[in-house]
Order: C-alpha cells, then structure tokens, then sequence
C-alpha cells in the first residue's frame, strides 16, 4: 500500500541538506547558518535535485520562527531588557528611522512606488536577532554588558517589526492601488524526488554513513549535533513505514 509522505521527506531532506552544509561550514570555520541558509537554496524548485514540498515548507518555516523566537524569549528578559533601555530603545528606532529613510530615497531614485520604499526601508532596517544570538553564544558573550545590549537592541527591532507587520496592510491599502505588487510567477512545479545519492539512503534507513556519528559527536557545535540527530531520527521511520513495519 502506498504511503504519501510529504511532510517526513521534506523534513528528513531538509534535515539532511542542512547537516551536510552546516558541517561543511563548520569546517570551513564559518557559521553553520550559513550552510543552512545553502540547504534551503538547494532544496528550493530554482535548483536540481530534492524539491521541498513548497505547500508544507513555508508553514514549516513558521513553525521554525515561533521556536527561534521563543529561544529569543529564554535568553532575555524584561528586566534585562529595561536595564539597557536607554541605549538600545532610542538607538534602535533611530537605526529603524534611518534606514527605513534612506532606503526610501533609494527606492525613489529606481523608480519604485513609495508603498515599496517603505517596505524596502523597513526590510534594510533590521538584523537577524537569531544570528546574533547564535553568534554571541559562540563567542560565550550572552550575558556581557554588550551582549546584552546588542540582544535588546534586536528586540525592540523585533517588536517594532511585529507592530509594522499589524499596521501596514492598512497603510497598503490607503497606498495607491495598482502601485504595489509583491507576488511574482511561482517556478513551474516539479516531482518531489531524491538524486542525493547513497547520502540519503544511509539516513533513509536511520544509518548515518560510517564515521559520522564519531565525526559529529567531536565537533563543539551544539546545533550542528541537533540537527544530526533530528534528521537521523525521521529518516529512520521513515524507511520502516514504507516497509510496512509501522
């Protein structure tokens, strides 16, 4: 009997991709976000090979965001928060304001709509507050005077996105009509479909190839080791379904 499984392929092969690329970067001594954000391009329909199911993977990103986010919310507090607030709050609305402004007078000089400029504004005016996070725990600074800092500035970024976000399907709609047109032809749809070769099917059956447990267990990156696992495990079950055993 056939078992469609959307959801477990585009999981396991997106876990796949981003074990091997994360681990490539790892050794190429960059961050292994990095490699991930390679993962995603490869598993794309833009590039050959596996496809990700592009139904399930964007509710799949949003699942990543809420858990990113919330890892945001246990290494930060508000009391935290209000103890660097007279650097980060000002300084980060002015960088907000700032950039928001110039990417507006950008967006002018090409042309674009200012419904465009605003949002081109808004995308140039903040950073990844996972990244940095990411970044400081390397570097052990999360609870530094300027760790701290920095991760309330991204915060009030964060939140002032989150605002913005509410608002401007409002200012959207007051916006010229026909001025602003954020969708584009989707690529023509592909079969989902594995050309990975025997680096899938060794994760496939649960097997991580020769080695690379060992090779893992030994790096220092806590997220790369997570993602191994996580990968390993689906794939696993994975195999035993389409063998009929669950």
């Amino acid at each position: 009997m056939h078992h469609a499984t959307p959801l477990i392929t585009t999981i396991v092969g997106g876990l796949v991709l981003a074990f091997i690329l994360g681990m490539i970067a790892n050794k190429l001594r960059i961050s292994p976000l990095v490699g991930y954000l390679l993962a995603g391009v490869l598993a794309g329909p833009f590039t050959p090979g596996f496809v990700a199911d592009t139904k399930l993977a964007p509710e799949l990103a949003e699942l990543g965001v809420i858990l990113l986010m919330f890892g945001v919310g246990l290494h930060f507090s508000l009391k935290d928060l209000m103890a660097v607030k007279s650097i980060a709050i000002p300084g980060a609305i002015a960088q907000i304001a700032v950039a928001t402004l110039l990417g507006m007078a950008l967006s002018a000089a090409l042309g674009w709509s200012l419904m465009t400029g605003i949002v081109f504004g808004l995308c140039l005016s903040t950073a990844s507050t996972v990244v940095l996070l990411r970044a400081l725990e390397e570097r052990q600074l999360i609870d530094s005077q300027r760790g701290q800092i920095a991760i309330g500035w991204l915060i009030v970024e964060d939140l002032v996105m989150v605002l913005t976000l509410v608002l401007l399907p409002a200012i959207a709609g007051m916006a010229e009509k026909g001025n602003v047109g954020f969708a584009s032809p989707g690529p023509r749809p592909r079969d989902h479909h594995w050309q990975s070769g025997g680096l899938y099917r060794h994760y496939d059956a649960g097997r991580p190839p020769a080695g690379a447990v060992d090779h893992v267990a030994q790096r220092r990156h806590r997220l790369t080791r997570a993602v191994h696992s996580v990968g390993a495990g689906p794939g696993a079950g994975h195999r035993l379904r389409r063998r009929g055993a669950v």
